[in-house]
């Protein structure tokens, strides 16, 4: 890739923002448009390109917005359509894009399409979803939900199943059927036409289900086979896309980035082939899932630290296999992941300030598009201060229900030292935007339980210190935008099994930079080889000890061919 063939969404950054848990402005406890409104100043100053908004769809909320009951209608606890307009003018007008998330793999059970699909197997739109008649008074197949428990819901109305592959609430979409997928594209063209930038595409590798929905094997421990395995990057998935791109996706310079789970590399260059094809870019899941149960039905469930090969050889696959062909997306953290300083860093008060860092620029000096999530860039932790009454999660609340109460698989509370490690809600917790009353979030009670370390970890304490974790963000995010060999330049990997340091380079034609990130709470010794003339770009330490690393000392060297 040349200078020329950069596209600008490969030199953006990202910023996520999950509504419910930004900014409320009206004290009702909830995140709403006119509190994002409110900070997109601080958006600005950060420098990112791009938000990319959680849904703010008219919604019952059995998962947080993910259940959607009409996808042309802002949820009131949200605000207005007027509200979002607003929205939409007032980010362009700093220059800030505006992404909508895309959540076309199943609906509400609320939403009309499912009410009336439900009504009759005669109905107009029955084939909107996915029906199955019992099969030896049982489920139509074995397979499992991502929340636990069964994929499949008995509906009395009908005497049929419904799949559902996350909640009950949750009935997938039926994308065999062109009258669905049309329907799909009239929506998403109808916020196009509204003045939106792009879309974030909610599990885009399940639209395509396998032909007859087989049966698979039974995971160890579990009555149900694995999702993932059975749904994912089905036969006609590629074709869906790119008639999606045909329909909607080429009447506008858009940015669009589809989260596919179960992906492996092959698939993802189809979905982001730089040809333009499919998708600008996917969020794969193979690194967050490292460090998941050997058990496997616990799946994501566990609290062990990663060890360090293991992440740098996936992180590197990605690197070297997307290189010149496909876009990768960079990231740590999501509405769907822990806080990433105490999952790969260290939250000890000592050392999150510089393990935040170190972790960002391991990322930010990589081949992709970065993204970061509310509170990642003043080093927000998980929240251990939550008992199971304090969780909201529905992903948490099924796997107590099924893996704790009824397999038994785990105890209490090994369980809830998982979550503490793994689950959602670490990542929901309220913004943190002052050391006053409820982080500045609300005057009212917030929706979720605040992190009790608000009070030392917040936005305004972020600003007042020009050695935070905010400004080697903005840092970070101006070497993106400006040094055009992190777009371009060729990955390489330094000492694979180095279990304490993650060291590579980004070559280009005239210069090349050496990007050292140690992962250790001690200081250690590694020589580099780091020529006299070279630049040292951005670390987190303010000196440099040369072949001495210091605790999760990260440090970028430009270097002159």
């Amino acid at each position: 890739m040349t200078e020329n063939q950069i596209k600008w969404w490969q030199k953006a950054v990202i910023y996520q923002i999950y509504p419910r848990s930004f900014q409320d402005s009206n004290n009702d406890g909830i995140g709403d448009l006119k509190g994002i409104i409110s900070r997109l100043d601080y958006v600005k100053k950060l420098g990112a390109d791009v938000i990319w908004l959680n849904p703010i769809y008219k919604s019952p909320n059995m998962d947080n917005g993910y259940d959607i009951s009409d996808y042309e209608a802002i949820n009131p606890e949200f605000g207005t359509m007027d509200d979002f307009d607003t929205l939409l003018k007032e980010a362009h007008a700093r220059g800030i894009k505006v992404v909508m998330d895309l959540v076309v793999n199943h609906s509400s059970d609320q939403h009309q399409w499912f009410v009336e699909s439900r009504s009759s197997k005669d109905a107009y739109k029955r084939d909107f979803y996915i029906w199955r008649d019992p099969v030896d008074g049982h489920e139509p197949n074995n397979w499992g939900s991502y929340f636990s428990g069964p994929a499949w819901k008995f509906d009395e109305a009908t005497g049929q199943y419904y799949l559902k592959l996350f909640a009950d609430g949750q009935p997938d979409l039926n994308w065999e059927n062109p009258k669905l997928r049309q329907a799909i594209y009239d929506m998403m063209n109808a916020w196009v036409d509204r003045g939106i930038d792009g879309f974030r595409m909610d599990t885009i590798s399940l639209y395509s289900k396998r032909p007859g929905l087989p049966d698979g094997p039974v995971m160890e421990g579990s009555q149900y086979a694995d999702p993932g395995e059975r749904v994912a990057n089905g036969p006609r998935i590629h074709e869906f896309i790119q008639e999606m791109r045909q329909k909607v996706l080429n009447n506008k310079d858009m940015i669009t980035v589809g989260e596919a789970s179960a992906t492996d590399i092959e698939n993802a260059k189809k979905y982001a082939n730089l040809d333009g094809s499919e998708v600008n870019m996917v969020f794969q899941f193979e690194h967050v899932e490292l460090d998941s149960n050997p058990e496997p039905a616990l799946t994501k469930w566990y609290d062990q630290r990663l060890p360090l090969p293991r992440l740098k050889e996936n992180l590197t696959k990605w690197q070297t296999a997307m290189a010149g062909v496909a876009w990768n997306s960079l990231y740590w953290e999501n509405h769907d992941q822990p806080r990433s300083v105490s999952r790969f860093g260290s939250d000890k008060p000592e050392f999150r300030v510089k393990s935040a860092k170190m972790l960002a620029t391991l990322l930010h000096f990589m081949q992709g598009t970065p993204y970061i999530y509310q509170g990642q860039e003043i080093g927000m932790t998980n929240a251990k201060n939550f008992g199971w009454d304090d969780f909201d999660d529905i992903e948490i609340k099924n796997a107590r229900k099924y893996l704790v109460d009824r397999d038994h698989l785990v105890d209490a509370d090994t369980m809830l030292s998982y979550v503490h490690y793994k689950g959602r809600d670490n990542a929901r917790t309220p913004m943190q935007w002052t050391n006053g009353k409820n982080a500045g979030f609300t005057e009212g009670t917030p929706w979720l339980k605040l992190n009790d370390n608000f009070e030392e970890i917040n936005v305004d304490a972020a600003l007042a210190d020009e050695d935070s974790v905010f400004y080697h963000y903005q840092k970070l995010i101006n070497f993106r935008h400006n040094l055009d060999i992190v777009t371009t330049g060729r990955y390489e990997l330094l000492d694979l099994d180095d279990e304490e340091v993650y060291a590579y380079k980004r070559v280009g034609e005239k210069e090349e930079l050496l990007v050292i990130n140690s992962f250790v709470e001690e200081s250690i010794e590694r020589d580099y080889q780091v020529p006299e003339n070279a630049e040292r770009l951005i670390s987190n330490y303010k000196d440099d000890e040369g072949k001495t690393l210091r605790p999760f000392e990260s440090k970028v060297y430009r270097i002159k061919k």
